[in-house]
């Protein structure tokens, strides 16, 4: 029967990884399983999959026996590892009748647990990266997942949707991701990578015992034939493998404030960013869509403004522990931006006008914030049958956290010119007759809207044709398979 033995001390952590490659629901029964194998040194290895992303762990403990593979589905497996203590062990035999025998202790005798699986050569072929090994410092595993929490949700700019490594100029290469209203950057390193690579977001790279089993390694195989390239990030015990995102990375250097343009910079001590933070929360909120909050600069003081819903007057708090050197100036940009840069360290604050993207920056590591339209206050007036229509001009926020309402910093492959400013209209009344170019921007959001909807429907026909694509892989395996055995029993002879 070539059983396989597992340590439940091990398995457990394992399944917790595997369990963020498995879907909750899969679109097919081979992809909830979890393909058990020894291998011909002995090593055990635990693999799941979504045909996009792969994920393998090697257990510590080896095990004499000849070569085996079967699959487990994971909600059998990971139910029986959960009743089972630290110190138990669970053993593993395939059996007649496309069915696996999952055997742990109860009560000091084996109890034995018996699920359906599924023949193991239905399960998509994991391939090994074959390419140098990179090491992935501290330093660099870092900025890699800051920029992961800047980049887009956004499906229909799939490109935009993790962490870009940016070997595109020699003299330095970048960590670069954006959302279109934000956009973070990393450099002072360089790698032995000779084309640039997008490595998707995803929970398992933030997963906290992924990022505690050691030292990252990463792989990038030459790009295939009308594929975009393979990676593997590796650690001591694990193989995350996926492929980069398709396309080409937008031009996002663009949009980055040319060097001695700032007007106004300010600078805030690095101790007292936790205590800035907790300031910027606590400062009223009339913005439920932007969350927008000022920096004022007035007399090389720093004040934060805010104001509360439908009130017209700013509560000013200044800041003590901050230097400000220039212009007077006075912005407003979203206060989530504002606390993510000084999260992540990012305490020098560079700013040129109102209405310019202002960068915040510490030792090679920076951050594009869009500015916002300080939101004016409801204005009350009496209703009246020949007021027009209240125009709101708006932008679909991505679903992670509400953004700034604004023009996106990069459109498609290209960039932004200087003039990527922020519109809100202030929902107020109007008079009836309405200037050319506010009816013109009125008939912009209508078909924006439109386009939007298109959008979400062509995202939506995408993912079906994705999820057909991999069920007629599946049945290709399986006619394949009856073919073989058709051959075989032709050339059986009586």
């Amino acid at each position: 029967m070539n059983p396989i033995t597992l340590p439940v001390s091990e398995l457990k952590p394992a399944l917790a990884g595997l369990g963020k490659i498995i879907a909750r629901r899969p679109t097919l029964p081979v992809m909830g399983c979890v393909r058990v194998e020894r291998t011909e040194t002995g090593r055990i290895e635990l693999a799941a999959t979504d045909f996009d992303t792969s994920a393998v762990v090697r257990l510590d403990a080896p095990e004499q026996g000849k070569p085996a593979a079967f699959l487990v589905r994971y909600e059998d497996l990971n139910n029986v590892a959960k009743s089972c203590g630290r110190e138990d062990t669970l053993i593993i035999t395939p059996i007649e009748g496309n069915q696996v025998a999952i055997r742990f202790p109860v009560g000091g005798q084996m109890i034995e647990h018996r699920c359906p699986s599924i023949p193991v050569d239905e399960y998509p072929d994991i391939t090994d990266v074959r390419a140098d090994p990179i090491p992935i410092d501290d330093h660099l595993r870092g900025a890699i997942h800051d920029a992961m929490r800047c980049a887009s949700v956004d499906q229909t700019r799939a490109i935009l949707n993790g962490a870009c490594i940016d070997v595109s100029q020699s003299q330095g290469h970048y960590i670069v991701a954006t959302d279109g209203h934000h956009l973070f950057s990393s450099n002072s390193f360089k790698l032995p990578m000779s084309q640039s690579l997008v490595i998707p977001s995803h929970r398992f790279l933030g997963w906290k015992e992924f990022n505690h089993d050691g030292d990252w390694t990463l792989r990038a195989a030459k790009p295939e034939r009308n594929q975009p390239p393979q990676f593997e990030i590796a650690t001591k015990h694990w193989r995350f493998i996926a492929r980069s995102h398709e396309g080409n990375y937008p031009n996002w250097r663009a949009v980055v404030p040319e060097p001695g343009s700032s007007k106004t910079t300010i600078e805030i001590e690095l101790g007292s960013a936790e205590e800035v933070i907790q300031t910027v929360s606590r400062m009223p909120d009339h913005d439920s869509v932007n969350h927008s909050i000022g920096l004022e600069i007035a007399g090389r003081k720093l004040c934060l403004l805010g104001k509360s819903p439908g009130s017209d007057k700013w509560t000013r708090v200044e800041l003590t522990a901050i230097k400000a050197v220039g212009s007077d100036v006075t912005i407003h940009l979203n206060r989530q931006f504002l606390t993510k840069a000084l999260r992540f360290g990012l305490n020098r604050i560079e700013i040129i006008d109102p209405l310019t993207p202002l960068r915040f920056s510490n030792i090679g590591r920076q951050m594009i914030v869009m500015p916002v339209r300080p939101k004016p206050p409801i204005e009350h007036s009496t209703p009246s049958t020949a007021s027009a229509p209240v125009v709101s001009i708006t932008q679909t926020l991505p679903p992670q956290a509400e953004q700034p309402e604004k023009k996106p910093m990069l459109e498609n492959s290209t960039t932004i010119s200087g003039a990527s400013r922020s519109t809100t209209a202030a929902t107020t009344t109007e008079p009836t007759e309405r200037p050319a170019l506010e009816t013109a921007l009125a008939q912009i959001d209508v078909i924006r809207g439109e386009f939007r909807s298109a959008v979400a429907g062509l995202s939506k026909l995408g993912e079906l044709l994705k999820q057909a694509s991999r069920e007629q892989k599946v049945s290709e395996r399986e006619v394949h398979g009856v073919r073989q055995t058709l051959r075989s029993l032709q050339s059986v002879r009586i």
